[in-house]
């Protein structure tokens, strides 16, 4: 299990941003009948255990007060530098059920793609999964080699599961499909302009004109 250390931390509301300069990024630890607690953490270390498990996977939390098993459940982010400014930590009981968000990774060859240009479509890029905090997978596989033909579709019932995580979803969800590759538009050539045709009508026309206010005279 990843660990990673934090400090109680007494530091709050505009004097964060001097402590953010530090390296350091302030959090909150909670958790089901219990208070929160303010913690702080370096960043870099955060970073380096966030890249492993992202928010669907529990690590240990070493505090002042002893550890704790946590997700981290919420990251917030400059939205400038889209660094971490803040992070979240839920108290979970190992021996209970939690619900998480989990990715999907594409991988396999599809044979439509490969041999007939197909583009692939990804309909579903995460699904919210059940299982006890040990069993929480941190991403679910999903095979493209079943789009064999632009009729074929990858359903919530194709992935297979680790053991212990269900699927909080409709086995027959569309996952992803192949879509036939776009023509580009052909250029239309410019209309030739016959300008002696033109030409031939315009006097044609003036004439039509000039004999018909002779006649108004006459």
């Amino acid at each position: 299990m990843l660990n990673l250390k934090a400090e109680n931390r007494d530091i709050f509301g505009k004097k964060l941003k001097d402590f953010r300069k530090e390296g350091k990024i302030p959090g909150v630890v909670y958790g089901k009948g219990r208070e929160s607690k303010s913690v702080s953490i370096l960043l870099k270390e955060f970073l380096k255990v966030f890249k492993e498990s992202g928010e669907s996977e529990v690590i240990e939390l070493e505090m002042n007060s002893g550890k704790e098993n946590v997700l981290i459940y919420n990251v917030q982010k400059d939205p400038v530098k889209s660094v971490p400014i803040h992070a979240d930590f839920l108290v979970v009981d190992m021996n209970k059920p939690i619900h998480a968000s989990i990715p999907l990774e594409f991988e396999g060859v599809s044979e439509v793609i490969k041999l007939k240009g197909g583009v692939l479509v990804k309909v579903i890029h995460e699904l919210g999964v059940e299982a006890l905090p040990k069993d929480m997978p941190h991403a679910l596989k999903v095979n493209i080699s079943k789009l064999k033909t632009f009729e074929d579709k990858i359903l919530v019932s194709d992935i297979k599961l680790p053991e212990g995580v269900k699927i909080d979803a409709k086995n027959e969800e569309v996952i992803a499909l192949a879509e036939e590759p776009r023509e580009e538009a052909k250029e239309e050539k410019p209309t030739e302009i016959d300008f002696e045709k033109i030409a031939v009508e315009e006097r044609g026309k003036k004439k039509e004109e000039e004999e018909g206010e002779d006649e108004e005279k006459k």
